[in-house]
């Protein structure tokens, strides 16, 4: 029953992150807020670690809480998740999202 509820839970980060527009990015533990589950930042991480290199999950788009592409070592090279928001006008430096308030999508805002 846990894997049930486990995998229901990563389909619906999975519904989330996909609809995060380009040049927008959201963080781990506001995707768990959207989804109740407040302290669940964890739990969306691990959905991401199963989902990065799935088709048609902009993985790219889920960051850390401070804009900090904390998970670039999960793509296929250590410089495509900084590649994907630059082609998406996000700009990168140091591996951390330039003027982060501007750009994080905050899903329980923009999704009614």
């Amino acid at each position: 029953m846990k894997a049930a509820k486990e995998n229901s839970f990563f389909n619906d980060v999975y519904e989330v992150v996909r609809q995060i527009p380009k040049g927008r990015a959201t963080s781990y533990g506001a995707i768990a807020k959207y989804l109740g589950q407040k302290r669940g930042a964890r739990m969306v991480g691990w959905a991401m670690g199963n989902g990065y290199l799935q088709q048609g999950i902009p993985a790219h788009r889920v960051v850390n809480s401070q804009g900090i592409l904390s998970a670039r070592h999960l793509f296929e090279t250590p410089t495509a998740m900084q590649e994907r928001l630059k082609s998406e006008g996000v700009t990168v430096k140091n591996d951390k999202i330039q003027n982060w308030k501007a750009v994080f999508w905050d899903p329980e805002n923009e999704l009614l």
